[in-house]
């Protein structure tokens, strides 16, 4: 049975409109959250997220912003106050990949995918603390991957953004732990998304040969994850890498 302590909680996951973003979205409403789907580009598809929430019941409404560009991270959070309140859980989930070997990354491909999943965890993050501070209570959930652990050829931008976001969780969990705010990171290991629906039979063979489960995982796996560190059951869990990956990191 859920333990209902995020009902009528405001819950902002960014990267919400497709993938694992709008599964975390769509679990956290379930359990009552009142959701701010965030997306960029793809307002359709945060529509389809709001328009899924509101179908059962819940409430959302989505909001557009470029988590790498501060001014936009902060309209985006006023946005989210003036329409439900301070949020209370924040899930860094926006990210992206831009794969190449180092030799031959552009300057561009190397900023971009740090900009976003590391400067965009950083600004969503500080934007929403000094409110959960003056309320003694939040949740911060970052969304990792376990290449931030075991590195990945030609993907040396990506992994450094998902190590460092690792470093990042376990700085600021000692910073506020004081306050009943947690912040953990969870590590997705290769999940069935847009993402992986482009590899080769040749490359998923490779991925599932060294996945001890034997297959790929599903978005719901680590919307489970994110909304049992939501709650206030999880409340003496702060600081840790939490890998959802079939044992991948094993």
């Amino acid at each position: 049975m859920d333990d209902r302590s995020t009902e009528g909680k405001t819950a902002l996951v960014t990267g919400a409109s497709k993938g694992l973003g709008r599964a975390i979205a769509i679990r956290l409403a379930e359990l009552g959250a009142r959701v701010a789907v965030n997306y960029n580009s793809s307002q359709d598809a945060a529509a389809e997220v709001v328009a899924a929430i509101e179908g059962m019941g819940g409430e959302a409404f989505s909001v557009r912003a470029d988590v790498s560009k501060v001014d936009e991270v902060k309209a985006m959070v006023v946005e989210v106050e003036e329409t439900y309140g301070p949020a209370g859980i924040l899930v860094n989930n926006a990210g992206i990949i831009s794969d190449q070997l180092l030799m031959r990354m552009s300057d561009e491909a190397w900023h971009r995918v740090i900009d976003i999943n590391l400067h965009g965890t950083f600004y969503c993050t500080r934007a929403v603390l000094r409110n959960m501070v003056r309320s003694r209570w939040g949740r911060i959930i970052n969304i990792g991957s376990v290449v931030g652990e075991r590195g990945n050829p030609g993907q040396t931008n990506y992994t450094a953004s998902k190590a460092a976001m690792i470093g990042f969780t376990k700085a600021l969990s000692k910073e506020v732990a004081t306050r009943s705010i947690t912040v953990n990171i969870i590590n997705p290991g290769y999940v069935e998304t847009e993402t992986t629906a482009v590899l080769t039979d040749q490359q998923r063979d490779h991925w599932l040969s060294v996945i001890p489960q034997g297959h790929f995982g599903d978005a719901d796996d680590i919307a489970h994850m994110v909304a049992f560190l939501a709650q206030e059951r999880a409340k003496y869990i702060t600081g840790q890498v939490i890998c959802v990956d079939g044992g991948m990191a094993v």
